[in-house]
């Protein structure tokens, strides 16, 4: 027995990644969180909300960088994808993940295999938001403004693929509008265009929405989704106001590349696990809800894989196939 526990000390020393490994994983500089987007939008509101209890727990910065670009964030997707994955680098990505194979013909790496999941940070319903100086009030009076005034207007995309896109492609097609999207860098730039007025309208997902509502930049429509969210307990649900096929919200994820060792994983996993307990309240402010059923990396990627196969059917029902 002495002799073994001998051995095993000389194995640790001599390979001291091991030996940090078994005594769980710290890292050694700071970390990069590659957000795929703009600034501004609910996947960089998450992620920055995240950063910061992650920091104290794993004992160094946390440090958001944007690279935007690409369809679903595929710029910034990709190059964590092909980091060292040694934890330094992970990405804080959005349902866009899950959507870019529907969009995308040749995908420059494969969203499940090549990836490993670090948390499930939450979902965040959607709402649909007008220029407060269009005439139209509600609901209905928008759709009765696109249906009199065929191919005029635009609604604003955060980019081809992301959450945003794919809110506002499910509300053309639930109501057979004629109305096409403008992309724009990002969910921030993206409800510019409706402050504006250039674009007609946008479903963004409540967290980043939320501040434009409040300060009344914005008028909120509909939720999208069968109940009312809490943070807008004014606004309708689609449901409510008989629709009940437009339902759909934003997932917020956390990955670091494949082949990244076990314990780094499992150690960056249980580091969000505690920041999203300790950031409740502040997720709750911004809508960010809970999914307490994944909790594994296991579980994560799986949801991935399955949420992949549904967006892929919502795209081909909206007439768009991978290019």
């Amino acid at each position: 027995m002495q002799r073994r526990q001998l051995l095993t000390a000389a194995t640790l020393l001599a390979t001291p990644g091991l030996a940090r490994a078994q005594a769980g994983w710290r890292p050694d500089r700071p970390i990069r969180v590659v957000v795929p987007f703009a600034p501004g939008g609910t996947t960089d509101v998450v992620a920055r909300i995240m950063a910061e209890p992650v920091s104290q727990i794993i004992g160094q910065p946390l440090v958001v960088e944007n690279r935007p670009g690409g369809a679903a964030g595929l710029v910034g997707t990709d190059f964590v994808a092909k980091s060292t994955p040694d934890g330094h680098t992970i990405i804080v990505h959005s349902n866009g993940h899950a959507i870019a194979p529907a969009l995308v013909a040749r995908m420059p790496f494969d969203p499940v295999a090549d990836f490993a999941g670090v948390s499930m940070c939450g979902r965040v319903p959607q709402v649909l938001c007008v220029n407060p100086r269009l005439p139209a009030q509600n609901l209905a009076e928008l759709l009765a403004l696109i249906r009199a005034n065929p191919g005029r207007y635009h609604f604003a995309s955060a980019g081809i693929g992301t959450a945003v896109h794919l809110g506002g492609e499910m509300f053309r097609a639930v109501n057979r509008l004629d109305i096409a999207p403008v992309h724009y860098r990002g969910g921030g730039p993206a409800m510019q265009g409706v402050i504006t007025g250039e674009a007609l309208f946008t479903v963004d997902p409540i967290a980043s929405a939320l501040g434009h509502i409040r300060g009344g930049n914005v008028r909120a429509l509909v939720v999208a989704g069968a109940e009312r969210a809490p943070t807008l307990p004014d606004v309708p649900s689609a449901s409510e106001l008989g629709m009940p096929e437009f339902a759909v919200d934003a997932w917020i994820i956390a990955m670091a590349p494949a082949r990244t060792p076990a314990p780094v994983v499992a150690a960056l996993n249980a580091a969000f696990a505690q920041a999203q307990r300790q950031a409740a309240q502040r997720l709750a402010e911004q809508a960010v809800m809970p999914m307490p059923d994944l909790n594994t990396p296991e579980q994560i990627m799986g949801f991935v894989r399955s949420d992949m196969a549904r967006y892929a059917a919502v795209m081909r029902g909206a007439g768009i196939r991978p290019e």
